[in-house]
């Protein structure tokens, strides 16, 4: 399941950070007994112990979470600003030594985090909402920040299958209205990341624009979330509730949605309800010949978006939990050749609502 440094090696000018992928996702939580049992349900797998700390990893496929319960440490202080939340992230690079001097030579701001004896120092720098990014260069099995910082729990899968999730896809950060180019210039200065999409939804009232940001790599990906000018949307309203910047929501892979979804529903994860039928109706309007169980995808709530090219469908498969840690929330993937962020269902779910509100005589069509 591990990758290896080697799958890292890229051609600097293009690739300079050496990034390979996300490590892990730090959590934590102002109150006990928040992220376990969440973490339990959406099929991860605590199967290690911090040696001298009171922090515990999480996995699933190849998804690591961390859960830091130390007291008084950074993290706590984090929690206590912003609620449960994600409170750090971490990137795999070839050399974290070589990766921190040249954030540091462009500008980023140096974190401290503290360490015990015998434990490894882990190199970080300032990101969204003062949550650390931390650089990772030890990754291989045998050999991770895990072997030598934590200890296995006895009998415990290390690489549980659990759900059938397996990789984090990307991480969407949610800024202030006019932060998106300063947050957009930062991953670009810092670690070449490029914009690869820009799309601005307008509602009847409300509106947010958002620019997905990728490293060279292709492995990690940042979308930015802005509110638009209206104001009063879904964006600001995360804002005031995480008391300021921050991610909104981790998306996690896997390679059947279906059979996820249902493993997530019977283990009691709230997920977000399915569109009205309007939205499943359109569906082989919107993506003719996409070959999917359209009475399966409506059944769990799935959205559908992508095209067919040259006869071939690029589709991508998604669902969203409803938040989950105070404004937080998760979103599950399915890619098949697709590699956008279901931007397409934003306008299909406002024409469907928009058909309903027809049907029902809440909306006039007459001029």
């Amino acid at each position: 399941m591990q990758r290896s440094k080697e799958d890292s090696v890229t051609d600097l000018s293009e690739n300079p950070m050496q990034l390979t992928g996300f490590e892990f996702v730090e959590f934590a939580s102002p109150e006990a007994n928040v992220l376990e049992p969440l973490f339990e349900a959406m099929g991860f797998t605590l199967i290690a112990r911090h040696r001298s700390k009171d922090v515990l990893l999480y996995r699933q496929g190849d998804i690591n979470f961390i859960v830091d319960r130390e007291p008084h440490s950074r993290a706590a202080f984090f929690a206590r600003e912003h609620g449960a939340s994600a409170c750090g992230m971490a990137f795999r690079v070839n050399d974290s030594h070589a990766a921190y001097a040249r954030a540091l030579s462009l500008g980023a701001e140096p974190i401290e985090i503290s360490t015990g004896p015998m434990e490894l120092k882990l190199p970080a720098i300032k990101g969204i909402a003062g949550a650390p990014i931390y650089l990772i260069d030890r990754f291989k099995e045998g050999g991770s920040i895990y072997d030598i910082d934590f200890e296995y729990i006895d009998g415990v899968d290390r690489h549980p299958a659990g759900h059938g999730l397996r990789l984090i896809d990307h991480l969407t950060h949610n800024v202030y209205r006019g932060r998106m180019a300063h947050w957009a210039a930062f991953y670009e200065k810092l670690f070449n990341f490029r914009e690869i999409r820009y799309f601005d939804i307008k509602g009847e009232y409300t509106g947010l624009t958002s620019k997905a940001m990728t490293a060279p790599d292709g492995k990690i990906r940042i979308p930015l979330n802005e509110e638009s000018a209206k104001g009063g949307g879904q964006i600001e309203e995360f804002l005031m509730a995480f008391n300021g910047e921050g991610i909104q929501h981790i998306a996690l892979l896997c390679d059947d949605l279906l059979s996820v979804i249902d493993n997530l529903r019977t283990s009691g994860v709230p997920l977000m309800s399915a569109p009205n039928k309007y939205y499943y109706d359109a569906l082989d309007t919107r993506i003719p010949n996409h070959g999917q169980p359209v009475e399966e995808l409506a059944a769990r709530g799935i959205l559908l978006d992508g095209a067919v090219r040259d006869g071939a469908p690029r589709l991508l498969l998604q669902i969203f939990s409803k938040t989950v840690l105070g404004p937080v929330f998760f979103e599950f993937i399915q890619r098949k050749g697709d590699d956008g962020f279901g931007e397409g269902n934003f306008k299909a779910l406002f024409q469907s609502i928009e058909r309903d509100q027809i049907d029902r005589g809440v909306l006039s069509t007459s001029a």
